[in-house]
């Protein structure tokens, strides 16, 4: 926690409410590919680059996190068609005050990342949980309970059961059904698992980065998989147990938590609760839990 760090957070939330959320959280996943390109090509501890996109531009704070907050808050103003909007660029709407709030939220996840880090972890090199996951989720819920109408988990209009919402309200309903989660959780996590076997630390990283950067397409109108929080879980268990095949368990099982965190926060919701944020916050406290008990040790999974 510093002062600078505490102006940049400001700045950079402007920013990210200025160009859109997945717009920034975009930017974000590019950012991690070429800290990634510098940490194999230069050195392995060349990572101060990675202070960018998960720090000062870190989801939590300008990457995501702010441009969210925006949006929930143009919409309870009426300067926006819904909070759930992480797509228009909060600069195209000639309001400074939705800038200010993403500047404000800016510092909010910085402060909430610094506290997080404050918890006890596993052990070395084993974070209790994603903190800039857990700082995109803890901000989205104070920007709903700020401006949002909807309660927790949202209203079920009479004659619906809830998890089973239309198409209109699904978070991508591209992606929601059961045929689809099974055959992009095994096939992502297949290839995150990969890259984390194969380059360890940095691969999990270049899982994430090449997953986040893909929702570009997304922005522009192409139905591009929503997949980073498969990947990114995916190849850390790639580097804790060395199987590939077990990183494609961990990918299938993400991908149906990740539609179970859209059904429950976000499809019944009027703000935008990241269903993606929620998934690899909760399966990144299990996962690492589970290589600090030593468990993949005992499944006997060669590959």
């Amino acid at each position: 926690m510093s002062a600078i760090g505490l102006l940049v957070a400001f700045g950079g939330g402007i920013f990210g409410a200025a160009i859109g959320a997945l717009p920034a959280f975009a930017f974000v996943g590019i950012l991690t590919m070429l800290g990634v390109a510098i940490q194999l090509a230069v050195a392995p501890a060349a990572t101060d680059f990675f202070g960018i996109p998960f720090g000062v531009f870190g989801p939590h704070v300008g990457g995501f996190a702010s441009g969210v907050a925006a949006a929930a808050y143009a919409a309870a103003k009426g300067k926006l068609d819904s909070g759930r909007n992480i797509v228009t660029a909060g600069m195209g709407l000639n309001s400074p005050d939705v800038l200010l709030v993403g500047g404000i939220f800016g510092i909010i996840g910085y402060v909430i990342v610094w506290l997080l880090a404050m918890v006890p972890d596993f052990g070395p090199g084993l974070a209790w949980t994603d903190y800039p996951g857990m700082g995109v989720v803890i901000s989205a819920f104070i920007a709903r309970f700020a401006w949002g109408t909807c309660g927790l988990c949202g209203k079920t209009p009479e004659g619906e059961r809830f998890f089973h919402p239309t198409d209109a309200t699904k978070w991508l309903a591209f992606q929601s059904s059961v045929g689809q989660l099974i055959v992009i959780g095994v096939g992502v996590g297949l290839f995150g698992g990969w890259l984390g076997v194969t380059y360890g630390t940095p691969g999990a990283l270049l899982a994430f980065g090449i997953t986040a950067a893909s929702l570009l397409f997304l922005t522009v109108g192409v139905l591009t998989p929503v997949t980073h929080h498969i990947a990114l879980p995916a190849a850390i268990v790639g580097v804790a147990s060395g199987s590939i095949i077990l990183a494609g368990i961990a990918g299938l099982i993400c991908a149906f938590v990740g539609e179970f965190y859209a059904r429950v926060f976000l499809d019944r919701g009027d703000t935008h609760i990241d269903p993606p944020a929620c998934t690899i916050a909760t399966m990144t406290l299990v996962f690492n839990f589970l290589t600090s008990v030593g468990f993949w040790a005992f499944l006997p999974v060669p590959v």
